[in-house]
């Protein structure tokens, strides 16, 4: 069995570090009633606008959360691009396809502390809180527990907990007890002044770019705020004041008549491209940044991060060894991916001294799948479009009891779900019999056919949906026992 129970220990779960990642994981865990400390050494939440771009995966995972409507409330979808270079201006932003199996098909543009603020407010609804100002100072394990001493101040606290996850980024702290190798370089040539501040003479109805010889300097708007986010490639300038971010954006855009003021927030950039060699040792495992850095070309890391915990969340809940192992295998791939993704972004970048902005299935991660995994599982032959490991794709117009739905409306919640294609069956999960007439209370009828096209269904097909919006196990035979033998 794939789901069998371990005993509970005193804590079930540590995380450290309450960035999006460690918040991610710790609604997961809030939401199915696993106990968890959820600790941060900063003294509160983090400024910065940061990672400010969520790829359309992300959404669905925030949309199964229950955020997305706060997320969007706060940020713009498919922002225009306005760029501007010695030939004049040219305007567009990041195509992108609609299609009904995606509900959110464009990036999301919003400030990164504010998706933090977002998981932070969802976090306390189920429960949760982030204890700030306490720092993981050290930690030992053995073979049934991690021993880990927090410090609040000038108190230290010895906690024992069945698992410790390092949410705590690229210095991870808990990455460098565990001696797992970090692989990877760091550029120091290569750097990026990144700050929110307020900007008079320039509207805030598109991401403006400019670029020239010397480089690019970009002022994208941050939604729910007055503020912009500023970037500009520096070379070895050490005094990085807003006299001289004032001074790279003139000499970049060539205008006079743009005015920078009142910055909140500055961080500089350098160039580093690192992936853990493992996610996992022992009862340790990392998430997010503490697992992989890389260029924000694509706006790639906070996303990653974020599924990261999406898909360790339910295994921890779960508590199974043979789940747990998983985890690495799955998610590990997807990094080294991401890092050769944005990697040739960065390249691209120097190359067009600009920023590229695509929105390809590669960069929404609409693409990530797990085919090849131990938890996928099909007879459908590898020609098919639709396989076990894959993105459970969403379909509009089901027919219910409740009124016309999507599917991610039927599934959310971070349950398995089935889709009986065929005949009834009964089972203890969560069971959509799908239906060519109005539905009754577990039946769904796919009005507008959108599902069949989606899932390309037989007249026995079973589908296993997992609880984090991955397709488990299809069986166009109608297998029952396969799905037994999955579950518990």
């Amino acid at each position: 069995m794939l789901l069998e129970n371990l005993s509970a220990p005193e804590l079930p779960v540590l995380i450290a570090g309450a960035g999006p990642t460690g918040l991610t994981l710790a609604c997961e865990l809030a939401r199915r009633g696993v106990a968890f400390r959820l600790v941060e050494a900063s003294p509160g939440p983090r400024p910065g606008s940061r990672g400010k771009g969520l790829q359309p995966r992300t959404l669905e995972v925030f949309d199964d959360l229950g955020v997305i409507d706060r997320i969007l409330a706060n940020g713009r979808s498919a922002m225009p691009i306005l760029r501007t270079d010695a030939e004049g201006t040219t305007s567009g932003g990041p195509a992108f396809e609609e299609r009904p199996d995606v509900p959110y098909p464009a990036t999301v543009i919003t400030p990164q502390w504010r998706v933090e603020e977002t998981l932070g407010l969802r976090l306390e609804e189920l429960g949760g809180e982030v204890e700030f100002g306490t720092a993981l100072e050290s930690f030992d394990q053995s073979a049934d527990a991690v021993t880990a001493v927090l410090r609040t101040g000038d108190e230290t606290e010895t906690v024992r907990a069945q698992w410790l996850v390092g949410c705590d980024g690229g210095r991870s702290v808990v990455r460098k007890q565990a001696g797992i190798a970090f692989a990877g370089e760091t550029d120091e040539q290569m750097r990026m002044i990144i700050a929110d501040l307020a900007v008079d003479g320039l509207d805030r109805d598109a991401w403006h770019m400019w670029r020239c010889e010397e480089g690019f300097v970009s002022l994208c708007p941050l939604p729910s705020t007055g503020q912009f986010q500023y970037q500009a490639p520096i070379g070895d300038e050490t005094d990085l004041d807003l006299a001289t971010l004032q001074a790279i954006f003139d000499r970049r855009s060539g205008r006079t008549d743009v005015r920078l003021h009142s910055p909140e927030w500055t961080s500089v950039w350098r160039s580093n491209t690192r992936l853990a060699d493992r996610y996992r040792t022992g009862r340790v495992f990392l998430a997010g940044d503490a697992a992989h850095v890389h260029s924000p070309a694509g706006g790639q890391g906070m996303n990653t991060g974020i599924q990261d915990a999406h898909n360790l969340g339910w295994k921890l809940a779960a508590a199974s060894p043979a789940l747990l192992d998983t985890y690495e295998s799955e998610r590990r791939p997807v990094a080294a991916g991401v890092l050769q993704l944005s990697t040739a972004r960065l390249a691209e970048a120097v190359a067009q001294k600009s920023i590229p902005i695509r929105s390809d299935r590669d960069t929404t991660q609409l693409n990530v799948n797990y085919r090849g995994s131990v938890l996928a599982r099909d007879d459908r032959a590898e020609s098919a479009q639709l396989r076990a490991g894959d993105r459970a794709p969403d379909a509009p117009g089901l027919t219910t009891t409740a009124g016309e739905r999507r599917l991610f409306d039927l599934t959310r919640g971070g349950q398995f779900t089935l889709l009986n294609f065929g005949p009834r069956c009964d089972s203890a999960v969560r069971t959509f019999h799908v239906v060519a007439q109005p539905a009754a209370d577990d039946e769904i009828a796919d009005s507008a056919g959108h599902l069949a096209r989606a899932y390309a269904p037989t007249d026995r097909t079973l589908i296993l949906l997992r609880p984090d919006g991955y397709v488990g196990l299809i069986s166009d035979a109608g297998d029952f026992s396969a799905v037994e033998q999955y579950l518990p």
